[in-house]
């Protein structure tokens, strides 16, 4: 049985879809820091001059640790408003934009206070639309204090899993001995960003998801 984590992210890319899509049981890291100036608050479109950052405003004067779950969206701005009107500018004139707009609709409709439950919300639609069945836990359900690669062997260890897929990047801060002590396999994720027909020319890679389903529609993006 194949386990994967990540933490909750914003409108994520499809490199986030692709692994949940080859777990068996994916882990969303609810009880983690929270980082700044990385995808937990934004994420990425397209647009005619290239890309623009989608970002949520959040609380984080003078809470410098604080806990993804923590975390208060500042509602002073009205940015709901704005990234709504920033994708429907951009991705009007795409093929499948009226056909899923009503999700994205009922985002920026709901008035929001914690950033960890929009992003959950959206990415839990979106596995609904790509019809991606993974098993959902919280690592919150297993009350892990370790950290580190032992974090992600416990975790494995509550549900039983006999692998961890981590995304590539994890070569670099795993210990992978740990895994073999433990007798867990250890794989990385194989993803090829696919190619597709934006709405602007040229192609920007590492969009949202939501660029390659407004493009393309719910097909699967597998090679």
């Amino acid at each position: 049985m194949i386990v994967s984590v990540h933490q909750p992210q914003y409108l994520p890319w499809i490199g986030y879809f692709d692994k949940i899509k080859k777990s068996d049981i994916f882990v969303f890291l609810d009880n983690v820091q929270y980082k700044k100036r990385e995808f937990q608050n934004r994420n990425k479109i397209r647009t005619k001059n290239g890309w623009i950052w989608l970002t949520v405003p959040v609380i984080t004067k003078g809470k410098f640790l604080q806990n993804i779950s923590e975390v208060e969206i500042d509602n002073t701005k009205d940015w709901q408003i704005e990234h709504y009107r920033s994708i429907e500018l951009n991705y009007t004139k795409t093929e499948f934009f009226h056909k899923y707009k009503s999700f994205i609709e009922e985002i920026y409709k709901k008035k929001w206070s914690k950033l960890l439950d929009i992003n959950i919300c959206i990415i839990k639609k979106i596995l609904e639309i790509f019809n991606i069945k993974t098993e959902i836990h919280y690592e919150t359900e297993f009350n892990i204090t370790t950290t580190s690669t032992q974090r992600i062997i416990d975790i494995c260890k509550k549900l039983n899993a006999d692998t961890y897929m981590s995304g590539i990047g994890g070569k670099n801060y795993l210990d992978e001995d740990l895994f073999i002590k433990n007798n867990i396999k250890l794989i990385y994720q194989n993803f090829k960003h696919p190619v597709y027909k934006q709405n602007f020319d040229g192609f920007q890679i590492n969009m949202s998801i939501i660029d390659f389903l407004f493009n393309c529609g719910n097909k699967t993006w597998d090679a």
